[in-house]
């Protein structure tokens, strides 16, 4: 019996680390590698990481004229909405991610931060606790959340 275990704990081991990235990964597939190989999706990721959001949402809109169900677009229009204080937008660009894709994590971390903004404490929870759910062994976005809304309790209870 001790000679099984000392085998199978290897297994079991090896297993949830080669599967731990793809488990963790909620955004893992096709669309995420449809995204990094258009020049368009990345032109406007790069947009949003250097804070240009008007700028990357018409050619977030131009994706999502050919791909309807771009959870990735969606989220990123609606970042990008939300950092230009445009909150229905984004709430609903949010939403649209997450009925396609329930446990996008990128997505799922946003609309924590937006119900965070618009004072709505018990939803932001809600999406941590579907981060905790999607994120296996754990997430930035994920943490990223955790800390806003300990943040936000912070700065409530002062």
């Amino acid at each position: 019996m001790f000679r099984l275990t000392r085998f199978i704990t290897p297994v079991v081991l090896a297993f949830a680390l080669s599967a731990g990235p793809a488990l963790a990964d909620s955004n893992a597939g096709s669309a995420a590698s449809k995204n990094k190989a258009d020049p368009n999706y990345t032109r406007a990721q790069q947009m949003v990481d250097d804070g240009k959001y008007a700028d990357a949402i018409p050619l977030l809109e131009k994706i999502l004229a050919g791909d309807k169900e771009n959870a990735d677009a969606l989220n990123l229009l609606g970042y990008s909405n939300r950092q230009l204080g445009q909150n229905d937008a984004a709430l609903a660009h949010y939403q649209a991610a997450l009925a396609l894709e329930p446990r996008h994590r990128g997505a799922n971390e946003y609309l924590g931060e937006l119900y965070l903004t618009l004072g709505d404490l018990a939803k932001a929870e809600e999406r941590l606790d579907v981060l905790d759910s999607a994120c296996f062994f754990g997430c930035d976005e994920y943490t990223e959340l955790k800390k806003a809304i300990a943040d936000y309790k912070a700065k409530a209870g002062s």
